[in-house]
């Protein structure tokens, strides 16, 4: 128990620090993919909904194409295409240059394109869950199509999509355990880095494993407290 307490403390005797730095770099990576993630998959299933069939095409063929794709595959398409894509694309202005993509940039970048191709399903659900009369009463008011949208269905939107965005955060936090394969710290690598210097990987691997679940814990108490505010106005009535 005590080589245990060594092995996790801060310092120089411990992996505490690193074991730090890993779950703070999953926990931002998590959050800086959350906002584009919604906001592509809202256009998406925008996309899906429009008249124009040239969109609607391109939305499904996304959807289809990265829900069906492993997000390990598409980590490794988005790390490596698009670094040799850069440097292809110098070669032909005449430079000579090799270019290394951001490993944190292009987890974003793939977790978001996962991420969105399901969020947008759940958004899509949402909207066939609003009753038109809802728009037809906006347009009465006299508000625009945009202004009936971000007015009238967006809050009803979120408040609908809600449960269905809370499980895909959950699937996403656990996801940004994949970008350690392309080198980035996270708390998979820094925990596997741990485990193969000290020769105990049940130890840092077990520890990764509850800081996970506790991740887990908090993100779904804090979803529970989101949907309850989002329907304060029920519980009023």
């Amino acid at each position: 128990m005590n080589d245990a307490l060594t092995l996790l403390s801060f310092g120089d005797a411990g992996w505490g620090d690193e074991i730090a730095h890993g779950v703070f770099i999953t926990v931002t990576l998590a959050l800086a993919t959350l906002p584009f993630g919604l906001l592509l998959g809202l256009l998406i299933a925008l996309a899906k909904r429009s008249s124009e069939p040239s969109l609607q095409m391109a939305a499904n063929l996304f959807t289809t194409l990265f829900r069906g794709l492993p997000e390990l595959l598409v980590l490794f398409l988005v790390y490596y295409g698009i670094q040799t894509g850069v440097s292809q694309l110098f070669k032909l202005l005449g430079y000579d240059a090799y270019i290394e993509i951001n490993a944190f940039i292009s987890g974003i970048i793939a977790l978001c394109m996962v991420f969105s191709s399901y969020a947008s399903e759940a958004f899509l659900s949402a909207f066939q869950g609003i009753p038109k009369g809802q728009y037809e009463g906006g347009y009465a008011l006299g508000l625009s199509r945009f202004q009936t949208l971000r007015l009238i269905i967006l809050p009803q939107l979120v408040r609908l999509a809600l449960p269905a965005l809370g499980n895909l955060w959950l699937i996403l936090l656990k996801d940004t355990s994949l970008v350690s394969v392309i080198g980035l710290a996270d708390l998979v690598r820094q925990s596997g880095i741990a485990a193969r210097v000290t020769k105990d990987p049940f130890l840092f691997f077990g520890v990764a494993c509850l800081i996970y679940l506790l991740l887990a814990m908090i993100s779904s108490i804090g979803i529970s407290r989101i949907e309850n505010w989002s329907k304060r106005g029920e519980q009023a009535r």
